[in-house]
């Protein structure tokens, strides 16, 4: 099918039409930064393209040469054929305005912490300028590390993951963004490589798929590193521990932001103790949490 298309489609509009209905017909899992068929296949063809990728409607009737169509299918077809995140064909995923380098040794970066960022965490950070040290736990990608240290200039921030993978791709994008001198990228099992360091704003998205989620995930999901993602039989396992070490790695006054999926019921349960906030997000009010560190030492 996909070498009969060659000579068949002839512009993104074509190629927009038959991606959808082949991603349709292969029933794929989105998730990873587009959520339905056509925005990925919008995607993918604007970035086969070179394309700016939030712009296809003035582009639709362009008349394409035939190598531009067989790279658009040839990335339509993988997707198809491995059932991979779009993100690990491209090498490329977004938050807000910034791009990242990805691939399969890092989970897509998906945070909704990004939203709260944008925002340098007002109104529970008062003074953006006095914050001068931030940590980003379970770094991954390095992303939230990055937008950390655009959203607090001042401050010098530490990249912290278990996978030595991890830390590979979080060492280029923050090359690629120029911020080696800002932010440190460091190997540590959540605080184990940080004794002594004491953060003013402490984000993580760690692992927190519980065990029956990590046994259903859709195939998309097995590409990532499982490391990244199973937390446990109720997949709280790293947030306790969070919890638990976060306050003496917190300045007074400092505040912890931890995303946790849809654990809210599971957490204030686990926790009745600790008064959460709970913030809106695109997603709802149960996917991020938000403690200071003298809510944390009621415990």
């Amino acid at each position: 099918m996909f070498k009969q298309a060659i000579t068949q489609l002839h512009t993104p509009r074509d190629l927009l039409r038959f991606a959808v209905s082949r991603f349709n017909e292969a029933e794929l899992f989105f998730g990873h930064g587009c959520l339905n068929a056509l925005d990925e296949a919008a995607y993918l063809i604007l970035h086969a393209l070179h394309l700016p990728h939030d712009r296809l409607d003035p582009f639709l009737d362009a008349k394409l040469l035939p190598p531009e169509v067989e790279s658009a299918l040839h990335l339509i077809e993988q997707r198809i054929v491995k059932r991979v995140p779009a993100a690990y064909l491209t090498h490329e995923a977004w938050l807000g305005d910034f791009r990242f380098y990805v691939d399969e040794r890092v989970i897509v970066p998906r945070s909704f912490i990004a939203e709260l960022l944008r925002e340098q965490l007002a109104p529970w950070v008062a003074d953006a300028e006095g914050v001068t040290s931030a940590l980003d736990l379970c770094t991954g990608s390095g992303c939230l590390a990055i937008l950390l240290a655009h959203a607090f200039p001042h401050a010098q921030v530490d990249a912290a993951d278990l996978s030595p993978d991890a830390l590979e791709v979080a060492r280029r994008n923050i090359s690629d963004y120029g911020l080696a001198q800002q932010v440190t990228p460091i190997a540590s099992d959540l605080f184990t490589a940080l004794a002594g360091r004491r953060y003013d704003i402490i984000v993580s998205n760690p692992p927190y798929v519980d065990q029956a989620a990590m046994a259903a995930l859709p195939q998309e999901y097995r590409h990532e590193p499982a490391l990244a993602l199973a937390s446990g039989q109720d997949g709280l396992d790293h947030v306790r521990m969070i919890l638990k070490q976060a306050p003496q790695h917190l300045n007074a006054g400092g505040v912890l932001i931890v995303e946790l999926g849809h654990h809210r019921t599971e957490l204030e349960t686990a926790f009745p103790e600790i008064e959460f906030t709970w913030p809106e997000m695109s997603a709802g009010t149960d996917c991020v949490f938000i403690v200071t560190r003298e809510q944390l030492i009621v415990q």
